[in-house]
């Protein structure tokens, strides 16, 4: 078999190998952020063992209790506030941070149900 055989081959080889295990890449990369976290980038990551910015890194949050990334210097009304992570309270909190917890330094609220939802739902796929 000549050189340039081999070359086109081993190249439909590769082509065949890439597209194959595309379907296995699309599903453990990590979600895109929707539009509406985009006031929430100003503070907070969502990257498996990043540095928390101004506000705690977010990756894993859906189920943690609240105040629990180490290191991260919560304030003292979230450290207190014993809440879990979970869609309601995450709702919740979005809608209003200081209603849900009255002294938290965060100051951004999601008024918008269809933008928390959004938000949410990228957060639980962010694991």
């Amino acid at each position: 078999m000549s050189q340039p055989t081999r070359l086109i081959l081993f190249s439909v080889a590769v082509m065949a190998t890439a597209a194959a295990l595309a379907p296995i890449r699309a599903q453990t990369a990590a979600p895109a952020a929707p539009a509406a976290f985009n006031a929430c980038r100003a503070c907070h990551v969502v990257q498996k063992g990043a540095k928390s910015g101004l506000g705690p890194n977010l990756y894993g949050v859906v189920g943690r209790p609240a105040a629990s990334v180490p290191g991260f210097n919560y304030s003292p009304a979230m450290k207190s506030s014993k809440l879990k992570w979970d869609e309601a309270t995450l709702d919740a909190y979005l809608a209003g941070p200081a209603k849900k917890v009255p002294g938290t330094r965060m100051p951004i609220a999601t008024p918008d149900p269809a933008k928390r939802a959004a938000i949410i739902a990228y957060l639980k796929a962010a694991k």
